[in-house]
């Protein structure tokens, strides 16, 4: 899995959370473009992406990466994550290429684990 946040304090606590649970973190990036090249590189099989990745990002917003991600020749299932409850991304989320949202507060294994056997 690879963490994609902007904030070190949510990344590392998010990996310590996930591999207390049996998850393997495999890389964290703090913005779209380390995302984007850490997909490349590592071809993870899972994302968990922010939505509200920082406003000054090159890269856009969480959704924008994960269309990028889902580009890829092998792309990697998304699930998108924010402090900000989904309704507040109305339809952009809903027509995002991700298998799901969870919000920050609401993040665990269990939820990611319900996420991906909707598959």
């Amino acid at each position: 899995m690879l963490v994609v946040d902007d904030h070190e304090e949510f990344r590392a606590s998010t990996r310590e959370l996930l591999r207390a649970g049996g998850w393997d973190v495999v890389a964290e990036a703090a913005d779209s473009t380390g995302a984007v090249a850490a997909a490349r590189t590592l071809g993870p099989d899972l994302v968990l992406l922010d939505v509200g990745l920082a406003a000054d990002d090159p890269g856009g917003d969480g959704i924008d990466v994960a269309r990028t991600l889902a580009a890829l020749p092998d792309p990697p299932v998304v699930i998108l994550v924010s402090a900000r409850s989904a309704a507040s991304y109305g339809r952009r989320l809903a027509d995002a290429p991700v298998r799901g949202f969870v919000p920050k507060a609401a993040l665990s294994g269990q939820a990611l684990e319900a996420l991906l056997r909707r598959g």
